[in-house]
C-alpha cells in the first residue's frame, strides 16, 4: 500500500447545519494521523510523491461539496487546508450540483458552474464518483483542461447501477486522460459478487478505456462502519444493498493479494499489471498536483 485518498464526507445527520463544523473536525483528524504516526506523509504537490520513502501517502480529498454551503470561494478554504480532490456531489443533491441518486437527474447550478471554475483556477483535481449524468457531462464541458477523475466506480454495462459508469462515461473520462478506480463493493459488482467478478469490471473497463486508465478503486467501507459506525441511514442509497458488505475474500486493503493473482491470472503482467496498481494514478497526479 502506498497511496490513499482520504475522503471528507458528511453525513446527512449533520446537514445542513453542521457540515462545515464535521469537515473542519475531519480535516483535523486527517492532520493528527500526520502527527502521530510515523508510517504516514502528506501529499500535497507533485514532488511530496517522490519523498515518500516507505512512507504511506494521505492525499486529502472533499467527497460533496456540501460544508462549502452556498459559497464557491470556501473551496480555496479546503485547497489551503491541503485538500486536492474535490467531488462536488456524493448521492443526493446540493447547493451546486445533483448527485445520481436524485430522480429529476439535474446537473450544475449556477452556483456549481462558479465553483467548478474556481476549483479549475486553484488546480484541484475534479472527481465524478457519485455525480449524476448531467453533472459528469456538464463539468467535462465547463473544465476541458482540468485533470479528472472518478476515484471509486464499476461498470454499467456488468452492473446496471447508476452508481456505475455507462460506457460512454468511461471513453469520456479514458478521452481526457482520467482514471476509474474500480470499486469493490457487492452493491455495485453484481449479485454473488467475488474477486473474480472485480477482475471482470476491469477486464471491462481495459476494453473500452484502455489498459492506462484503470485503476484500483476498493472503498471499503465495512472499515469504515467498524472504525465510525454506520451514521444515520440515508434513503438516497436506496436499493444499494447492505453498505456493510463485503466481496467474500476481499473486505479490505490487506487482502489486495488475492486480487493480485486474480489479476495475474487473468493475464496482468508486467507494465499493465503495474499501471493498473499505482502507475495510472500516479501518471495522472504527478500531471495534476501543483
Amino acid at each position: 500500500m502506498g497511496l490513499q485518498v482520504c475522503p471528507v464526507f458528511v453525513g446527512i445527520e449533520d446537514l445542513p447545519e453542521n457540515a462545515l463544523r464535521r469537515a473542519v473536525e475531519a480535516v483535523a483528524a486527517f492532520n493528527r494521523a500526520l502527527r502521530e504516526c510515523d508510517r504516514v506523509a502528506p501529499v500535497r504537490t507533485a514532488a511530496d510523491l517522490d519523498a515518500l520513502d516507505g512512507r504511506i501517502g494521505l492525499l486529502l480529498s472533499l467527497e460533496g461539496a456540501e460544508p462549502l454551503g452556498y459559497d464557491p470561494e470556501a473551496a480555496e478554504v479546503f485547497w489551503e487546508l491541503g485538500a486536492r480532490m474535490f467531488a462536488l456531489t456524493w448521492n443526493r443533491r446540493n447547493a451546486f450540483a445533483d448527485g445520481l441518486g436524485e430522480p429529476a437527474g439535474g446537473g450544475l447550478s449556477r452556483l456549481g458552474e462558479q465553483l467548478v471554475d474556481r476549483l479549475a483556477g486553484l488546480g484541484a483535481i475534479l472527481d465524478l464518483a457519485h455525480a449524476s449524468e448531467a453533472t459528469f457531462d456538464q463539468v467535462l464541458a465547463r473544465a476541458p483542461d482540468t485533470a479528472v477523475l472518478v476515484s471509486h466506480a464499476a461498470c454499467r454495462s456488468l452492473c446496471d447501477t447508476p452508481r456505475n459508469l455507462s460506457d460512454a462515461q468511461l471513453e469520456a473520462i479514458a478521452g481526457r486522460d482520467g482514471v476509474l478506480g474500480v470499486m469493490m463493493l457487492p452493491a455495485v459488482l453484481g449479485v454473488g459478487a467475488s474477486v473474480e467478478t472485480v477482475v471482470d469490471h476491469v477486464d471491462h473497463a481495459v476494453s473500452v478505456m484502455g489498459v492506462e486508465h484503470v485503476g484500483i478503486g476498493g472503498d471499503f467501507i465495512r472499515q469504515v462502519h467498524g472504525a465510525v459506525g454506520p451514521g444515520r441511514p440515508d434513503a438516497l442509497v436506496g436499493a444499494t444493498a447492505d453498505l456493510d458488505a463485503a466481496v467474500p475474500g476481499l473486505a479490505g486493503v490487506e487482502d489486495y493479494p488475492t486480487l493480485l493473482e486474480a489479476l495475474q491470472a487473468r493475464g496482468y503482467e508486467g507494465e499493465r499489471l503495474d499501471a493498473i496498481l499505482s502507475g495510472n494514478l500516479l501518471r495522472l497526479l504527478r500531471r495534476a498536483l501543483p
